[in-house]
């Protein structure tokens, strides 16, 4: 059992340069290939920066011009027509559904679901008024951990249903975009502390900020090669006394593989192939809306109670998967 009291670094295992590693930098002819397929990615469609648009387009060419590409883009004023962006204050919030019981991470750290030595640690899940985590917000100080509300099972629709009809229980002009209805609407709110570790998911994105900011770090699929991975036995934090918790191992759950490595301090002399990646960064502030197509690589941080709520559209297991999964064999411990 490791105890861990006030506010830790998140800790990396220095024991062995590869310890677990599912995908060592590649080396010799591989290498060159790939650094080959990074290098052409950038010259012929990727961005060195976030593009902004000022306006929605058609579903058509929003479809032409990001999703079939599998570019990100920002869209300003996407959603500024939401009631929600002028009446999502914590007065209305109370008043609306302050006596709505909400789940809640609560971690030592800010670090929900992500390496801490040699565990994948999940949140402590907390069941509360929404009342009680909107104190915690405004007086973050007076209560040990940090606080999140993040439960990625369409907890908009679900646990928030008295103030949807504030926002939207999907994007129309995404939706026939994409061609289908999203799979997951979620909420998200809480302590500017709390980090979104970088991970990929298989859906396309469109994630909508209502109050504050939302900072990203995006990486395409063609980085795969140089975004370091390990497994990890899977654990849970539990408080145990007042700022302390305990990492619980999930025997049960077994080992997960997941990205070793911080982007906002990467660690070169550990991973070196990191170096080779290309990360690009970006603000979507109230109103705005991000489209993070699939299989990009992201990291997330926000300000100070901050809300969000995205659309989560699966994506299609097409030939861009067919050639994802084949660059992620490539890579793999086993065959190099």
């Amino acid at each position: 059992m490791i105890i861990i009291r006030g506010n830790p670094v998140i800790r990396s295992d220095r024991r062995g340069k590869n310890q677990n590693m599912l995908n060592p930098g590649p080396a010799g002819k591989l290498k060159e290939c790939l650094m080959a397929l990074s290098s052409e990615a950038k010259e012929l469609y990727l961005n060195s920066t976030v593009p902004v648009l000022d306006a929605v387009p058609s579903p058509l060419q929003f479809h032409r011009d990001w999703v079939a590409p599998n570019k990100p883009v920002i869209l300003k004023g996407a959603v500024k027509h939401w009631p929600a962006i002028r009446k999502w204050s914590h007065y209305y919030l109370r008043d609306k559904i302050g006596d709505e019981v909400v789940s809640v991470a609560v971690t030592p750290n800010g670090y929900a679901d992500a390496p801490n030595g040699n565990f994948f640690v999940m949140p402590e899940e907390r069941n509360m008024k929404f009342s009680k985590f909107l104190s915690i917000m405004e007086e973050p100080e007076n209560y040990p951990g940090v606080f999140y509300i993040q439960k990625q099972n369409s907890n908009f629709t679900e646990e928030f249903t008295k103030i949807l009809d504030d926002a939207a229980h999907e994007i129309p002009w995404f939706s026939e975009a994409i061609g289908k209805e999203p799979d997951a609407v979620n909420f998200w709110m809480g302590d500017h502390r709390a980090v979104t570790s970088m991970h990929k998911d298989h859906y396309e994105n469109i994630y909508c900020v209502v109050s504050g900011f939302k900072d990203f770090i995006l990486q395409p699929p063609t980085d795969l090669p140089w975004i370091p991975y390990k497994k990890y036995q899977v654990a849970v934090y539990k408080e145990i006394g007042s700022g302390e918790f305990k990492i619980e191992e999930n025997h049960q759950t077994g080992s997960v593989p997941w990205i070793c490595i911080d982007p906002l301090k990467p660690d070169l002399e550990k991973y070196p192939q990191y170096e080779h990646s290309n990360p690009v960064h970006c603000r979507v502030h109230a109103g705005d809306a991000l489209y993070l197509p699939s299989l990009w690589f992201h990291h997330v941080r926000q300000s100070h109670a901050c809300i969000a709520v995205n659309f989560w559209y699966d994506m299609e297991f097409d030939i861009k998967y067919n050639y994802y999964k084949f660059i992620e064999n490539l890579c793999s411990q086993e065959v190099q």
